[in-house]
């Protein structure tokens, strides 16, 4: 996995994450700050919003117009974006370039599987910029899941081992490589995710559930950490409109869309793929 041309393992699995679709109050702002702090760079640009990627894969959309009001910090939506390093040197690189310019961080953790960095952009979004250990490297259990853990990350050895060059970004594959969600409730998530979308469980947390595909450690999470018994999104609101799930497997994704009639859960066909929504609004988009 060290070498930044091999495909991530996240994104070999059969389904997923594409991008993410952020709604925004000051679209210039924040646009700034995913390019200058973030590292990616601009792919396609309107009035109303801007689509920012790394290397010609879009990684996240952000829009903006009239009318959109500030979620609550308890509302359902965006827990963190989290952008995948391909590896641990990009990691340190990233770090060093945010240390020189004054980025606050909201957190650093092992996570046993994973090396993670937490911040917020300027609106209060949460990101994780992180970096996969190998699979070989993980613990997984005799029913399939895998072990993690919230443990302390040396900042200072991390920040140490850093590249002496110049930071140009995020470099060639990097990518999201999960989303994790603020939800009402984990019965009915997992009722969602897991039963409907046909993601496994792969960890579990206190008021926390982790999902994904072909045995990563997760594509997507959902927690109630702030957003216990929160209601459905309402629309224009800023935060999380929507995200892609991307499916390498022709057969999960027919699956999944069986699974979503037999729900009676509507999809609109749209150019990218289907677009519904989950049990608190949040769009997402499944892809082929």
């Amino acid at each position: 996995m060290s070498n930044s041309s091999e495909a991530a393992f996240a994104l070999t699995r059969p389904a997923h994450v594409g991008r993410a679709h952020l709604v925004v109050t000051d679209l210039d702002t924040v646009s700034k700050f995913y390019q200058e702090i973030i590292g990616l760079s601009v792919m396609d640009k309107s009035a109303s919003g801007v689509l920012l990627g790394a290397h010609g894969l879009p990684l996240l959309q952000l829009t903006s117009g009239t009318g959109v009001t500030r979620a609550p910090r308890q509302a359902a939506g965006l827990f963190h974006t989290a952008f995948l390093m391909p590896n641990r040197s990009e990691l340190a690189h990233w770090l060093a370039n945010a240390a020189h310019k004054g980025v606050k961080l909201d957190g650093a953790s092992d996570h046993l599987v994973s090396e993670a960095l937490y911040l917020s952009d300027p609106e209060g979004n949460g990101i994780e910029i992180y970096r996969d250990r190998r699979p070989e490297e993980w613990t997984y259990f005799p029913d399939g899941t895998v072990q993690m853990a919230t443990e302390r990350l040396d900042l200072q050895a991390l920040y140490d081992s850093a590249p002496q060059t110049a930071w140009n970004g995020m470099a060639p594959g990097s990518s999201v490589g999960h989303i994790h969600l603020q939800v009402g409730n984990i019965p009915e998530a997992d009722a969602f995710y897991r039963d409907v979308l046909g993601l496994k469980v792969m960890a579990r947390y206190p008021g926390a559930s982790f999902f994904a595909t072909g045995g990563y450690h997760h594509h997507i999470a959902a927690n109630i950490w702030n957003s216990r018994g929160a209601e459905a999104r309402q629309d224009k609101m800023t935060g999380l409109s929507d995200y892609t799930v991307r499916f390498n497997d022709g057969e999960a994704l027919t699956k999944a869309l069986a699974a979503l009639e037999t729900q009676e859960i509507a999809t609109t066909r749209t150019s990218e793929g289907y677009a519904l929504k989950d049990p608190w609004g949040i769009g997402l988009t499944l892809a082929a």
